[in-house]
């Protein structure tokens, strides 16, 4: 975890100084941005060293979800929301644009730390050896997490990635959507199963033509059939 730079985002001076002491304590790197438009300049010129963004919905200048799309045109970070909205189409549309996670206000700093740190254990596993794996003109490099579809690149989210990892490696068996969100988003994720389908959905539509070796098993969940 070491080393790793936090896009902190938020217009209130009270939740940003709480989350950068926890965050700093946890030995991570932080930048600040109160407001939308700041926040995409300081991304844009330092996006290359920035590891994760924490992005407030509710923002002066540019809303968070117009920040989440415009860094989703230039880099597929992942991206956690905040919001003390309560409202499931916020989530779903958070999602639905390019969001990786969604924590919802009253944030508990050591919660939303310990779920950070677990997100990394999770992007960073499988690092140390290569294994490819090829499916009827889908390529997956789990060494580099680079996924192609006849050999043209295709750019998924960390989310996304994990999803598909799983259905590949539980080839021909029936995964249902409890057990995929229990296992990219963790058993303290308080999301519902439409979650699940939102990025399924989404996946589905960079896979293209290949989008068939992903099938719905209709009221149950889905099965990977390369």
């Amino acid at each position: 975890m070491d080393n790793k730079t936090i896009l902190v985002v938020d217009d209130e001076l009270k939740i940003r100084i709480l989350l950068k002491d926890f965050l700093i304590r946890e030995g991570f790197n932080v930048i600040e941005s109160s407001d939308g438009r700041h926040a995409l300049e300081t991304f844009q010129s330092s996006h290359k060293s920035i590891d994760l963004v924490l992005l407030d919905v509710m923002l002066p200048e540019y809303d968070g979800w117009t920040v989440c799309r415009e860094i989703r045109k230039l880099s597929d970070v992942p991206i956690i929301m905040l919001t003390a909205r309560s409202d499931d189409f916020d989530e779903v549309h958070g999602f639905e644009i390019g969001a990786d996670d969604y924590v919802k206000k009253p944030i508990r700093p050591t919660a939303l730390v310990a779920r950070i740190n677990a997100f990394f254990r999770r992007m960073d596993k499988g690092n140390q050896e290569s294994k490819v794996l090829s499916f009827d003109g889908l390529e997956i490099d789990d060494s580099s997490h680079v996924v192609k579809v006849n050999n043209k690149e295709v750019v998924l989210s960390p989310k996304e990635y994990v999803l598909l990892l799983i259905l590949v490696e539980s080839k021909g068996q029936t995964i249902s959507r409890e057990q995929l969100l229990n296992r990219v988003w963790g058993y303290d994720y308080f999301g519902g199963l439409r979650t699940v389908d939102t990025h399924i959905n989404r996946l589905r539509i960079k896979l293209g033509e290949k989008d068939y070796l992903i099938t719905t098993i209709r009221g149950f969940g889905y099965r990977f059939e390369g």
